[in-house]
């Protein structure tokens, strides 16, 4: 597992040139391309959902109207069925939804009904480390205390990593997360963890450090995990759920579950779209990534900023299937739990 992630890790991180291809810029021009958001706002995926919609034309050749609309529901897999099977497949439609949704595909996680390989990829704004936190009036104050203290979680939904992820150590290290939810996003979870209606809540870092800097800076919720294969710097006493395996099986499950993340702030667009409009929207996106203004946003909101390209992301995607059946065997098992 760990052979093809660190390589991918890196290699996400540069912006390939895109192939050469015929524009058509007539095909664009007067009309609007929608970014679905499958998420509620207030989350990263919101937020890097509407930065590309704000940037996007004007790279686009004819200069189409961009709008970002919000699809949120079941995790996004609301979006992502409607994306595979509804979704206008001319080019005028794309989507971001959860970074596991690969991975919720190989654990036939109920409500999937598409084939994430056969979606276009068309470009990713930032890979994403996701936490999981507790209000500092919690009794459990970290990972280790969670594996005797009962700790309610607010959850995003079956199949959203907000639900994945404690379920998986629960079964895999003896944590004992109890979910509550499912909440429309991880905004919503946050919210719900500041009324009292649960002791923590799951979010990106990215988010936690932007949004609610002043929850750190007050210290008033704990991190417990961060799901990453590597520390963060900016969490370096927080253990990865990869660290706190037992066992070289436990490993391989949690580096498989935490490989969302280099999948992170990705955009889609259906299967069936034509290979040149597909190569317009890789090539547009890819430009987007360099745009000043955007750059300009990015930094002023000090967000996190690791863009890859379209075809990086199919390859990504196209080799999650290459886990052993074991792994997902199990996972599926403790996923039912």
């Amino acid at each position: 597992m760990f052979r093809f992630l660190r390589p991918l890790a890196l290699g996400l991180c540069a912006l390939a040139p895109a192939a050469s291809f015929a524009q058509t810029p007539d095909f664009y021009k007067g009309k609007t391309v929608s970014i679905y958001i499958g998420f509620s706002p207030g989350g990263t995926y919101d937020l890097f959902g509407r930065l590309v919609a704000r940037h996007m034309s004007k790279h686009i050749p004819g200069n189409p109207t961009v709008v970002a609309q919000s699809m949120p529901g079941a995790g996004s897999f609301t979006l992502a069925n409607w994306m595979y099977r509804i979704a206008p497949k001319d080019g005028t439609a794309m989507g971001i939804v959860a970074q596991t949704m690969a991975i919720e595909e190989m654990l036939k996680t109920p409500g999937v009904n598409y084939k994430s390989a056969e979606f276009n990829w068309i470009g990713r704004a930032t890979s994403n480390v996701e936490i999981t936190l507790v209000s500092s009036t919690a009794k459990a104050k970290t990972v280790e205390d969670a594996k005797t203290i009962e700790t309610t979680l607010a959850s995003t939904g079956a199949g959203s990593p907000g639900e994945g992820y404690p379920k998986l150590m629960n079964g895999a290290i003896g944590t004992k997360f109890k979910l509550v939810g499912p909440y429309p996003g991880s905004t919503d979870g946050l919210l719900a963890m500041e009324r009292g209606e649960t002791d923590g809540a799951f979010t990106s870092w990215n988010t936690l450090n932007v949004t609610k800097h002043d929850w750190l800076e007050e210290k008033k919720v704990n991190v417990l995990v961060q799901y990453a294969l590597e520390r963060l710097p900016d969490l370096k006493d927080v253990p990865t759920m990869v660290e706190l395996a037992k066992t070289p099986e436990d490993k391989e499950l949690f580096a498989f579950y935490v490989s969302g993340g280099e999948v992170g702030r990705a955009f889609l667009a259906p299967p069936g779209v034509p290979a040149e409009r597909v190569a317009i929207l890789r090539k547009a996106f890819d430009e987007t990534m360099k745009d000043p203004e955007l750059l300009a946003e990015i930094e002023k909101a000090k967000l996190d900023f690791v863009p890859g390209t379209g075809e990086q992301l199919q390859k990504l995607i196209a080799q999650t299937a290459a886990v052993r059946p074991e792994v997902i065997q199990r996972m599926q098992s403790l996923l039912q739990k």
